[in-house]
């Protein structure tokens, strides 16, 4: 079963993709991920940036000296790490679905000529009332420091495109 679905994160809630792609990759799915920075938040983002700074601010508990936890700011990592909470991921099984989940920014060269699924259960217009606020995980990503956003790497995939085709 080592069939390869590609999903389109656009205009998905954050939580109820994340568990119907826990739910595939435990199945023994490979799951592709496309666009998260456009994953729906439910919550204004100043709301939801007051949460997340909270959850950067924790440190390691017994001596907060010491690095402590690794905090992710890409919209990526951040549904990634969402997904793993939904995963047994420190069983072998749950380190196995692990490896079959990659979540990317943008849509990179080997997926964008690939058909791209969505999930219904998770649409943000199915899902989320009319008029209720919510924010883009991108945004989200940005407004806590996040370097590497999807038009950075747009604009990294035309240097590349325009140096391939003018070396011929």
């Amino acid at each position: 079963m080592p069939k390869t679905i590609v999903i389109d994160a656009r205009a998905h809630m954050l939580g109820r993709l994340a568990s119907v792609v826990a739910k595939q990759i435990l199945s023994g799915y490979q799951i592709v991920i496309v666009r998260c920075e456009e994953i729906s938040i439910s919550g204004g983002l100043v709301r939801q940036k007051m949460k997340y700074e909270r959850f950067l601010r924790k440190k390691h508990n017994t001596n907060p000296q010491r690095a402590g936890v690794w905090h992710y700011r890409a919209p990526s990592r951040i549904f990634w790490r969402t997904v793993r909470g939904m995963v047994p991921h420190k069983t072998p099984r749950g380190a196995a679905a692990l490896e079959r989940l990659k979540c990317f920014e943008g849509v990179p060269p080997p997926y964008d000529k690939v058909k791209r699924l969505v999930v219904p259960d998770a649409l943000q217009v199915l899902r989320l009332q009319h008029g209720h606020r919510f924010c883009k995980l991108g945004n989200l990503a940005q407004s806590v420091s996040c370097t590497r956003t999807a038009g950075k790497l747009k604009r990294a995939v035309r240097v590349i495109i325009s140096v391939v085709y003018w070396l011929g």
